[in-house]
C-alpha cells in the first residue's frame, strides 16, 4: 500500500518499528518537501516488502559500486523520475536514506547519496569511508549527509 508523504503534517507511518522513527519520519518528510518544491512533485513511498524491484535496483548499485551490504531492515522505498532524473530511495529501520540519482540522458551526473537521522550512528559498512556534512532542517534535525558518483551504467 503506497503513501503519500506529507511534510506540513510529519508521521511515522510505516516507521514506527525504527528506534529513531520520529527523526526518521521527519528525514522522509525533508525529501517530500524538497519534491514538492523543486519539482511539483508528491513524495510517494511503498512498503519495502511490496518494491523488491526498488530494492534490487539500490543494493545493486551500492554492491557493484562500492561493495556495500547493508545489515539493517529495510522498511520504504520510493521511485520515481522527474526533468529525465530518476530517483530510488529506500529508508532503513536504522534510520539511514539512501538514494539514487540517476540522470537518464547524462552519466556525469550520477550519484548515490546517504543521509543519517538525527540520534543514529554511521553505520558500520560506511564507517571511514565517507566524510558527512551536517544540514539543518526545521523537519528533520540534524541530518548528516554523504554521497559518491556512480560510475557505471544501471537500468532499472
Amino acid at each position: 500500500m503506497s503513501y503519500i508523504v506529507d511534510f506540513k503534517n510529519v508521521s511515522t507511518v510505516g516507521l514506527e518499528s525504527s528506534p529513531v522513527s520520529d527523526a526518521l519520519a521527519g528525514l522522509r518528510a525533508n525529501e517530500a518537501r524538497y519534491f514538492m518544491n523543486k519539482y511539483k512533485h508528491e513524495f510517494t513511498v511503498v512498503p519495502a516488502s511490496e518494491s523488491q524491484e526498488t530494492l534490487d535496483y539500490v543494493h545493486r548499485v551500492l554492491k557493484e559500486e562500492r561493495n556495500i551490504e547493508f545489515a539493517a531492515k529495510p522498511l520504504e522505498t520510493s521511485i520515481l523520475e522527474v526533468e529525465n532524473i530518476r530517483w530510488a530511495f529506500v529508508f532503513y529501520e536504522d534510520g539511514l536514506a539512501v538514494n539514487v540519482l540517476y540522470t537518464l540522458d547524462n552519466p556525469k551526473k550520477r550519484a548515490v547519496g546517504f543521509k543519517l537521522s538525527e540520534g543514529m550512528e554511521v553505520p558500520k559498512e560506511l564507517e571511514g569511508k565517507f566524510k558527512f556534512a551536517r544540514q539543518k532542517s526545521k523537519l528533520a534535525g540534524t541530518i548528516r549527509g554523504s554521497f559518491f558518483v556512480i560510475k557505471g551504467e544501471y537500468e532499472y
